[in-house]
């Protein structure tokens, strides 16, 4: 492992071992990584008999949903950007590519006057429609489907398959490892998302996990053990998917180098 993994492997180390001692014991010096006195249950008893598990359980719904409606919806752009042949297709693709240049905060009114329009403000519809498109997420597939052979789709099409069949059963399945890739950054940016929760939901009992954390630092700021639980109960997804997609993330980038 090298510097870099330790930088960052040292900070989680640190909470984690924080979350199992008594507080009287979070600062003692030296560190002491493994807890003489264990504090482990009734520190995440506290922490989880709020409402934390609501927050957890709308994060989990939120950002699974907005995760496989991005990838099918990107992974459908890029396809058409890449395979389907119409007037204006590379302008149109140029335009898109701009946007990505304009900064997320400034259409932020624009969007909460129209969610507000359509009455999707304080839901989690609105919330999980608001990131089911990904300017990254179609260029960067695109890059992968640029680079499935042509004659596979020429043959579909010659056996009578339309263009959503090309797509879901031969270029989409090609490029899964990309997909896989893709797929776990998204996880990874919603879960993390901070700023929409904020803004588009008012309802407590519609909060994130983001909202929960800073809702419960409210409380317990000043709690360092409970805090540390919380903070690594949040966290506790994103290296469960990390860990479970990691080879497909390696066979992405693999591919990725092959291709390019």
């Amino acid at each position: 492992m090298g510097l870099i993994g330790i930088a960052f492997l040292l900070p989680f180390l640190w909470m984690l071992s924080t979350s199992f001692k008594l507080e009287k014991d979070v600062f003692n010096f030296p560190i002491q990584w493994l807890p003489q006195q264990w504090n482990l249950i009734e520190n995440y008893k506290q922490v989880w008999s709020g409402d934390f598990a609501r927050y957890y359980g709308n994060s989990i719904y939120i950002t699974l949903a907005t995760t496989i409606i991005n990838v099918l919806i990107c992974a459908l752009a890029a396809y058409g950007f890449s395979k389907l042949r119409f007037p204006g297709r590379d302008a149109m693709f140029i335009v898109v590519l701009a946007l990505y240049m304009v900064p997320p905060q400034a259409s932020l009114v624009p969007q909460f006057l129209l969610f507000n329009w359509l009455n999707l403000i304080d839901t989690h519809l609105g919330l999980i429609l608001i990131n089911s498109f990904s300017i990254i997420g179609a260029f960067m597939l695109k890059q992968f489907f640029m680079g499935v052979n042509n004659e596979y789709l020429e043959s579909a099409r010659m056996d009578g398959a339309g263009h959503f069949r090309s797509f879901l059963q031969i270029a989409f399945p090609l490029i899964r490892p990309a997909v896989a890739t893709y797929a776990i950054l998204r996880f990874i940016w919603t879960w993390n998302d901070y700023q929409y929760p904020l803004i588009f939901l008012k309802s407590k009992e519609l909060f994130t996990i983001q909202l929960g954390i800073r809702l419960f630092g409210d409380q317990y700021g000043d709690v360092y053990s409970l805090m540390m639980a919380g903070a690594v109960s949040a966290i506790l997804p994103l290296l469960i998917i990390f860990a479970l997609g990691q080879k497909q993330v390696i066979e992405g980038i693999a591919l990725g180098g092959v291709k390019g």
